[in-house]
């Protein structure tokens, strides 16, 4: 009988910035690092098919953002939900595990989080992986328009046609089929289990105070860009080119700071790693190789 190595992931929690947060870890504790930051609504949960696909190659550490999957935030923190807030926290996570050199692999909210972990420890950062990790105005599609309306007006009315469009179980199915040719390849669990958690108690206005304060995000672009610019990074940009948020200008923008970046487009919508984990890990190894140290 055929055997084959089938990496075990552990699931662990770590004390950081008064917040117990929740990680998934793969690979030998010596490899380079992959740090993989998640996006909205979801989790580390979205890594489920591709950590066990390079963790022979790297060290895969996915943590869970405050607000999101299985990281507990006590009351008494009394945390404020603001991106800034939520980098602070990625910062003191990464130096609990004492990562001193990582790539960044970042998608939807992970994006504007983890390039504020770039900025402040530029050192660190080997390569960028940015699977619909938007980082261009040019990347934000039409479905941002009710989230622009609501950034312009933050009243009571425009908050709740937030929370009625997208913020339960058919709004986030919507977001993992949307863009997608075949929509009965998505998983049902996935959507499930971030509709589940979007109902504890609380947490819809946890995400409608981010959705506000997503706005600060496109603030923080130009820096983001000259991080680019500046570095020069090993990085490929592949995105689902039906992500009905994260247009496949943002992708292509990533060519104008660093001309060596490699853009690739999926046929595939917002959640990529749905339809397609396998090539994209094909394709971080290929292209990024070695430079993940």
């Amino acid at each position: 009988m055929s055997s084959f190595n089938h990496p075990s992931v552990a699931y662990q929690f770590v004390e950081a910035d008064g917040v117990k947060v929740f990680y998934r870890e793969a690979g030998a504790a010596d490899a380079p690092v992959l740090l993989l930051l998640h996006g909205f609504p979801s989790s580390s949960h979205q890594f489920r098919d591709l950590i066990p696909l390079l963790a022979n190659q790297y060290r895969l550490i996915a943590p869970d953002l405050p607000g999101f999957g299985f990281t507990q935030v006590p009351a008494e923190r009394g945390y404020v939900y603001t991106f800034d807030a939520i980098g602070k926290t990625l910062e003191a996570f990464v130096d609990a595990l004492d990562l001193k050199r990582y790539a960044l692999y970042f998608f939807d909210y992970g994006a504007p989080t983890g390039l504020r972990l770039a900025l402040a420890h530029p050192e660190r950062v080997s390569a960028i992986i940015s699977q619909n990790g938007n980082a261009y105005l040019e990347g934000l599609g039409e479905a941002w328009a009710p989230i622009r309306q609501y950034w312009a007006d933050p009243s009571a009315d425009n908050r709740q046609v937030i929370s009625d469009a997208i913020l339960h179980l058919e709004g986030t199915r919507w977001q993992y089929v949307e863009g997608v040719s075949n929509p009965d390849v998505i998983a049902p669990e996935a959507y499930y289990l971030d509709a589940l958690l979007l109902e504890r108690p609380g947490n819809k206005d946890i995400q409608l105070d981010l959705f506000y304060d997503y706005q600060n995000n496109l603030k923080l672009y130009p820096a983001f860009q000259q991080f680019f610019r500046d570095t020069q990074l090993p990085t490929l940009a592949i995105w689902g080119k039906g992500d009905p948020f994260f247009i496949p200008p943002g992708a292509e923008a990533f060519k104008r700071d660093n001309p060596k970046a490699v853009v690739e487009l999926l046929d595939t919508g917002h959640f990529a790693l749905e339809t397609h984990a396998e090539h994209i890990a094909g394709r971080i190894v290929e292209v990024l190789g070695t430079a993940i140290d």
